[in-house]
C-alpha cells in the first residue's frame, strides 16, 4: 500500500475508535480522572423519608381560669398548621392570626371574661391532615391591674427618631418582662426590624431598629397586654394600638464648643443658630434625645425645683420638651446677647424669638436632636433616651433574645 494509502487507513481506524470511545470527540465531555466516576454513570439517591405528620394544641382539653389573653398553641411535626378558628360558646367566631414562627394562634382582640372557648386547629404535611380540638374557660375579672401607655398616636407622623415607647404602672420585674415583650408587636413597611429594650425600674419599654427610621415607613403596633398576666397578681388594664408615618427625616445637633445649632433636613443643612444652654451651675444634658411635646406657649415655674432664690415663673413661647427633667428648647428674647457667645441657661437650649419660631413651625415630635460637649450626661430614661444608646447596648435591654443577624446589624 503507498504511504498515502497507509495514512487513509489509519485515520479511518482512529474514527472508528473514537466512536467507540466515550470522550474522545472535542464537543463531548472529558473522561474522568483514574479513580473518578464514570462521565455517563448516574448516582444513587437514597428514598427520602416522610416524617409522620403530628399535631398537639393548647390550652388542654376543658382548662380553666385562662386569661383573657390566651393563645392557641400550636406544635407540629411533618408539615404546618393551615387553619386555625376559635369560637366561643354562642358560635361566634373570633378573629386572630399565627405568630411568624407558627407556635401560636394570636385573637386580633383579649377574650371575654368568664367565657367558654372551642378551638379547631387542622396541620397538613406529607399528603397528611390531622385537626385537634380543645375547650377551655376564661378567668373572671382581675381585681389589680397594670395600667399602661403608649407614646404612639393613631394617623399621626412623627420624626425619624421615634421610638415606640410604652408605659407600665407598676413597672414590670425582671422576671416577668419576657412575657410581657411577647405580647408586644411591631411591623413597618418597608420593614426595618428592630428591637424593645427595657429601662432599669421596669416601667417603660423602647422600641427602635438599628438606624433612624427612614422616611415615608408606616409603623403599626399592637401592645397586646390587656388581661395578660403582668407579674405580682396584676393583669394588663386593656390592650394599646396605633398605625403611624414617619416624615421627612429632620435633625438638630447643638455644639457647646461654638454655641451653634446646626438644622439637616435630608442631610443638608439648611439652617444655623446661635444657642446658648445650661450655666456651669445647671448645665443642659449631653446626648441624643427627641423631641416629646410641643406647646406654642406655656408657663414655667420652677420655685419648686430650684428655690426662691434660683426659681422663676415665666411665659414661655415656642417650647419643645426634650426631657422629663425639664429640658426644652424654646424662645429666650432675654439671653439673645448670649445666644452663640456664653451660657446663661437653666439647662434648656435658649435660641431667639424669631429662630425658636421657625423651628417650631417645623420640627415634629420624635425629631432627634444630639447635644454635645456640655458638664453632664443624659441620664437613661430622662426623656426618651433609646437614641442614646449603642445598638449593641441597646439590645442588652431586651427580655427576650435578639437574632443575633439583628443584634450585629447596627
Amino acid at each position: 500500500m503507498s504511504r498515502v494509502g497507509r495514512a487513509w487507513a489509519a485515520a479511518i481506524l482512529a474514527a472508528a475508535v473514537c466512536a467507540a470511545v466515550a470522550g474522545c470527540s472535542d464537543g463531548g465531555e472529558r473522561a474522568a480522572p483514574p479513580g473518578g466516576p464514570s462521565p455517563t454513570a448516574t448516582p444513587s439517591t437514597a428514598p427520602t423519608t416522610v416524617p409522620p405528620l403530628t399535631l398537639a394544641v393548647t390550652p388542654a382539653v376543658n382548662a380553666k381560669n385562662l386569661p383573657v389573653s390566651a393563645e392557641i398553641g400550636t406544635r407540629v411535626t411533618g408539615g404546618s398548621v393551615s387553619t386555625v378558628t376559635l369560637r366561643d360558646s354562642a358560635g361566634k367566631a373570633v378573629a386572630g392570626s399565627l405568630r411568624e414562627d407558627g407556635s401560636a394562634w394570636v385573637p386580633r382582640s383579649p377574650l371575654k371574661y368568664d367565657r367558654v372557648y372551642t378551638a379547631t386547629v387542622t396541620a397538613a404535611g406529607g399528603g397528611q391532615t390531622m385537626t385537634q380540638t380543645t375547650t377551655f374557660r376564661t378567668m373572671k375579672e382581675p381585681g389589680r391591674r397594670t395600667d399602661t401607655g403608649l407614646y404612639l398616636f393613631d394617623g399621626h407622623t412623627y420624626g425619624v427618631a421615634m421610638p415606640v415607647v410604652v408605659e407600665f404602672h407598676p413597672g414590670i420585674a425582671n422576671k416577668d418582662r419576657a412575657e410581657v415583650q411577647r405580647r408586644m408587636f411591631v411591623t413597618s413597611t418597608p420593614s426595618q426590624p428592630g428591637a424593645w429594650s427595657w429601662v432599669a425600674n421596669g416601667t417603660q419599654a423602647y422600641y427602635r431598629p438599628p438606624v433612624y427610621w427612614q422616611p415615608g415607613t408606616k409603623v403599626t403596633v399592637r401592645i397586646a397586654v390587656g388581661g395578660h398576666p403582668t407579674g405580682g397578681g396584676r393583669y394588663g388594664d386593656r390592650d394599646r394600638g396605633a398605625t403611624a408615618t414617619i416624615g421627612r427625616a429632620f435633625e438638630m445637633k447643638v455644639d457647646n464648643r461654638t454655641k451653634v445649632m446646626s438644622v439637616y433636613q435630608d442631610g443638608r443643612v439648611i439652617r444655623t443658630v446661635p444657642v446658648s444652654l445650661g450655666k456651669r451651675s445647671t448645665p443642659s444634658s449631653s446626648g441624643t434625645m427627641v423631641v416629646m411635646e410641643k406647646k406654642a406657649s406655656t408657663v414655667f415655674d420652677t420655685y419648686a425645683e430650684l428655690g426662691p432664690r434660683e426659681g422663676y415663673r415665666t411665659e414661655i413661647d415656642f417650647a419643645q420638651r426634650i426631657t422629663w427633667s425639664g429640658q426644652y428648647i424654646h424662645s429666650a428674647p432675654w439671653s439673645v446677647g448670649s445666644q452663640g457667645r456664653r451660657n446663661v441657661s437653666h439647662g434648656c437650649v435658649n435660641v431667639s424669638p424669631s429662630n425658636a419660631r421657625w423651628l417650631f413651625e417645623r420640627t415634629r415630635v420624635g425629631d432627634p436632636i444630639t447635644v454635645l460637649g456640655t458638664e453632664r450626661k443624659l441620664a437613661a430614661g430622662d426623656g426618651w433616651t433609646a437614641w442614646n444608646q449603642s445598638w449593641a447596648e441597646f439590645v442588652k435591654g431586651s427580655a427576650l433574645p435578639v437574632p443575633a443577624e439583628l443584634a450585629a446589624a447596627g
